[in-house]
């Protein structure tokens, strides 16, 4: 479960390529996270938590930006719609 979710946000944030150590490293904690039954080991847990959370941060922090439109481009966008274009 959070393996998948992890792999998503990697996915989205086009980091794989860029950093694949650390994203494998991503990976491996997120199955670690997902072994641990509920209720067992909460301090492991925590650190592993910890630990991938530390780490998706800096993944972040090194995804490309990604272009996103302003105000005007919406409108323009509405308008095509509007007209059926």
């Amino acid at each position: 479960m959070i393996a998948e979710a992890v792999r998503a946000e990697l996915d989205n944030l086009g980091v794989t390529s860029i950093a694949p150590g650390l994203a494998a490293t991503a990976l491996k904690l997120a199955r670690a996270l997902d072994e641990i039954p509920d209720g067992d080991a909460p301090t492991s847990q925590a650190v592993v938590a910890d630990k991938l959370q530390a780490l998706m941060v800096r993944l972040r922090g090194l995804a490309p930006a990604v272009e996103e439109g302003d105000a005007l481009d919406e409108l323009k966008v509405k308008r095509q719609q509007r007209l059926g274009a």
